[in-house]
């Protein structure tokens, strides 16, 4: 789910610049502030979020809306418009319009001296914006101590205040963060903190894992299963997947490759021996309905027996170095 700070910032990028001026006249500038804060730090959203955006809007007004094709370009070019351009020269041009550009372009040992002061659930709002390998070597950077409570928080986050992430990237030596900043943005803190952990070797990432579970054992787990998704079986070797499936059972091995991904298949297929594999694929054209809840235990079952043989060293999921 995305916020309505975000959605905002989606709808007026979609809508024709004739359109979208009336709409940019009717805001004050703390409204413009607060997009401009969301719009600096949005990367990426869900596939189905423009959609999802266009109906809630449609559901309320009947209108329709155009493709979204700008940024923050065009919504500076909008409010300049509606509140002049010195105006919104001094809100747009204030130095801080590529606050994440220069937090992934900066040494990771400045960022972590800067954060190393700071709360954890700060350091990991920061983290989450930047790019996964960013991310670990400014870990990377940091004590030890200070590692696993910075992914602790980054795996709770759900939204985080974008106008208090601009500020901090923005005054990386010097400032600390506006506290009255209310503009959101959405963060999947889970998938956030496993990449940022697929991205530190296998030693730095398992000592972060470590230290956590002593924490906090059952978010640990959470974050641990989302190193490694069902879809990343493609990437096991064949001497890997062999080891693998020796120890799945057939009929669940059978149940999780319902609908999965041909490169999954294909990868499973590669480990087994073409009898085996013949027997699945009869089995697999042969198997009525199948409930979705079933198919994701069975996936869930083979990914844990993934991981169980990579903590015991028998088998490489690749991620990371020693």
């Amino acid at each position: 789910m995305i916020t309505n700070a975000e959605k905002a910032v989606l709808f007026l990028l979609s809508l024709d610049e004739e359109v979208a001026r009336p709409i940019v006249d009717e805001l004050d500038e703390d409204d413009i502030r607060k997009l401009r804060a969301v719009a600096s730090t949005m990367r990426a959203v869900p596939k189905d979020a423009v959609d999802l955006t266009f109906k809630e809007f449609l559901e309320k007004s009947d209108m329709a809306v155009a493709v979204p094709r700008g940024g923050l370009r065009y919504l500076r070019r909008l409010s300049a418009g509606s509140i002049g351009e010195q105006r919104a020269r001094a809100l747009f041009e204030d130095g801080v319009t590529s606050p994440l550009a220069r937090l992934e372009s900066a040494s990771p040992e400045d960022v972590a001296g800067l954060l190393a002061s700071e709360p954890p659930q700060l350091a990991a709002g920061v983290l989450s914006m930047v790019s996964p390998e960013a991310a670990a070597a400014i870990v990377g950077a940091l004590f030890d101590s200070q590692k696993a409570p910075i992914v602790k928080h980054m795996s709770r986050m759900r939204q985080l205040p974008a106008g208090v992430l601009e500020d901090v990237a923005s005054a990386l030596a010097a400032q600390l963060p506006d506290a009255d900043a209310t503009a959101l943005v959405s963060v999947d803190g889970v998938a956030k903190a496993a990449e940022l952990l697929n991205a530190s070797s296998k030693t730095a990432s398992s000592s972060i894992l470590s230290n956590l579970e002593a924490d906090d054992p059952e978010l640990a787990a959470i974050v641990r299963q989302a190193m490694f998704t069902f879809d990343d079986l493609a990437r096991i070797d064949m001497r890997g997947m062999r080891t693998l499936l020796r120890e799945v059972p057939t009929d669940r091995l059978t149940i999780a490759l319902r609908g999965a991904p041909e490169a999954v298949a294909e990868a499973v297929f590669q480990g087994l021996s073409q009898r085996a594999a013949d027997l699945i694929r009869d089995d697999l054209e042969a198997l009525g309905h199948v409930r979705k809840s079933d198919v994701e235990a069975a996936r869930r079952e083979i990914i844990d027996i993934a991981l169980s043989l990579e903590d015991q060293g028998k088998l490489s999921l690749g991620r990371g170095d020693e």
